[in-house]
Parts: C-alpha cells; structure tokens; sequence
C-alpha cells in the first residue's frame, strides 16, 4: 500500500488507505488488508498531487454521462470531440469505461498502442489536435474481457490523470461507463482538485431509461458536480426517405421487397416527395421525455438526436459525422446542441479570448 494506494485484493468498495474511514467502513469487514488499513497513518492522498499538477494545462473539463448503458453515450462523447476539435480547440478524449472500452473504434483507431516518453503515456491521435486515451488500446485481443475489480478500476483512472501527457488542452471530455459506480467517485474525487466544468447526461425519451438518470442527476448534485445539460438522444428515427426500403406482406406473412415500384411510382406521380424526411417515435415519450424531467429537476435541457442510420454508421467506421453529407438529420442536431452547450455556459469565447 505504497503511496496510499489501494491494494488489489482489496474488497469491491474500498474507501482508500487513506480514508478516515479505512479499515472502520462496512466495506472493510473481511477485508485482510483492515487491520492495516485501521492503524495506517492517514493523510494527504499524494496522487491528487501529482493529478493537479497535471491537469493544470487542462481548461475545461466535462464528463460524458448516462443512467444505463446503450443510450448512446460514447457516440455523443466521439462526435462532441469530433465537434471541438473541428472548431480549432486543444481536444483530449478520455476512455474510463474500464470494462466495454468503444472509444477506440467510434474514433477509428482501433490497433493503436500506447507509447511513452519521458513526460509520460501519450494519447493516440485522430488529428494533431484531438488526441485520445483508453485502456481500449492496452488490450491484446479485442475479444478479451477485463474482469477487474474496483479498486484495480480506480487505480487505472489515477494513471490515467496522473500519468498521460496531453500538452495544453482546451477541451479534457471523458467518457465515463453508465451509472453511478465507483468509477465515477473515483474521477470525481481526483478531477475535483483540478476543477470541473460539470457533466452532460445522455438518455433516451423513455420511462426505464429516465428513471435512472434522475438517479444520476441526483448523484452530480450529491457530489457537487454542475449538470451542464441532459441530451435525449434516439429521439425518434429519423432519415431521408431515399434512404427506406419498403416491403409488402404478403397472404403468406412474408415480406416482399418493392421499393423499386415505389420509387417509380413517386417519380412519375410524387417527385417532390423524394426530398422529404421520414420520422417515427421509436420509444414512448408520451410523459414528456427528457426535457419535461429537465423542468421537474431544474437543469438544463440541451435538445434531441434522432436516431440516425447514418450516425450510427459514422459511428461504426470511426469518423466524424460532420463531414460530408450523409448525416442529414444527426448533424444538424448534434451541432445546435453543441452550440447551446458553448453559449449556455460561456465556453463561446474560448478559442477567441485563450480562456
């Protein structure tokens, strides 16, 4: 237990050797190293230190979080990155969800390794300006699950802070895993002594998904984290109508694909038809979504993203949905929520004032 670190056989919720509560907590029962832990001289926790030191070049620190898993929550992290860095800021991209790593593949850098230097890891770049960090790129096989327990988990999270070189960043966003785990204590705590700017919540429109980001709008404001603004993504499917395939049943209940007869169809009888887009509800917000628990919980809303094919795609390919124009509805959306989030919270001047 070097430097206050907390040892790997530790139990799952351990309070930190130097804690108050080490060795005393109900974490503790059990646990071989309470005995220790109990008598140990407590203090000053000397990573904090070294990660204040290191995150004094960093400007604006913003966490990516969600209730649940599979709202889309890295995706938004990759193209907020993909976004900043297109405005000419300093962008780093931070990967802490130690256990389902995506970050690597939705920014296309799938196979890269980490190097070191005499300052520290480096982060892998997309482009000179927006480098990334994930345990994604320590992985031998992308196959292989990790099984850590959590205070392996934090340890890394330390290293991450403490140990990689990102130079003069304007824009630090971490992609935290969903919940509210001992990940998310443990970037909290070590962020704090550096200063956050807050956190972005995604979530999708329905019930199951919103019950659990009250829970994560409560812990920010538990652990004094800002709620800068809560993102509804999925919020109904949206694409051009070029873009569907339409389908008969048939007596039999198969499907048979005619969409070469509709496209003739509203060539001949409808061509200003062909430009229009096609949106669906795809999950119930009958109640009112996301922006009605906004009001309730008193944050900001930062608005929607339909859920795109093609945003999805990008993501799949690891680049950026703002290039080009397969994106059409995604976009749009994604680049007004990025721009209230600048202006709502000041962050506009940035890249003007070297603020």
């Amino acid at each position: 237990m070097e430097n206050g670190e907390i040892p790997e056989d530790a139990n799952e919720h351990c309070p930190g050797p130097q804690s108050e509560s080490a060795g005393k907590s109900d974490a503790c029962e059990g646990c071989p190293n309470q005995q220790i832990c109990a008598t140990a001289p407590k203090g000053p926790d000397p990573d904090l230190v070294s990660i204040a030191e290191r995150m004094a070049t960093v400007k604006h620190k913003i966490l990516v979080l969600s209730g649940k898993g599979g709202v889309g929550k890295s995706t938004f992290s990759a193209q907020l990155s993909f976004a900043l860095a297109a405005m000419g800021f300093q962008v780093g991209l931070l990967d802490i969800d130690i256990c389902g790593p995506s970050i690597p593949k939705m920014l296309g850098l799938e196979g890269q390794e980490i190097h070191q230097s005499n300052l520290g890891w480096s982060p892998v770049y997309v482009e000179s300006n927006l480098g990334v960090m994930s345990i994604g790129f320590m992985i031998p096989h992308p196959d292989e699950a990790v099984i850590w327990r959590g205070p392996r988990k934090n340890g890394l999270i330390k290293q991450f802070l403490k140990d990689v070189y990102w130079g003069e960043l304007d824009f630090l966003v971490v992609d935290a895993p969903p919940g509210t785990s001992d990940e998310h204590i443990s970037i909290v705590q070590c962020l704090d002594v550096a200063g956050i700017d807050g956190a972005i919540i995604v979530t999708t429109p329905q019930q199951v998904s919103l019950i659990d980001v009250r829970k994560e709008v409560s812990f920010c404001k538990k652990v004094g984290v800002k709620v800068l603004g809560v993102v509804e993504n999925m919020s109904g499917l949206c694409q051009p109508i070029r873009d569907f395939k339409f389908m008969k049943m048939t007596d039999t209940g198969e499907q048979r694909d005619v969409t070469e007869w509709v496209w003739e169809y509203l060539t001949e009888k409808a061509p200003e038809m062909l430009n229009l887009i096609a949106c669906s509800e795809v999950f119930d917000s009958s109640r009112g979504g996301a922006a009605k628990m906004c009001t309730e919980m008193g944050v900001p809303f930062l608005g929607k993203v339909p859920l795109d094919p093609q945003l999805c795609k990008a993501a799949e390919e690891g680049r950026s949905c703002f290039v080009g124009k397969e994106c059409v509805v995604s976009a749009p959306a994604l680049k007004k929520i990025i721009e209230k989030l600048m202006e709502v919270q000041g962050l506009s001047m940035v890249a003007e004032n070297g603020a």
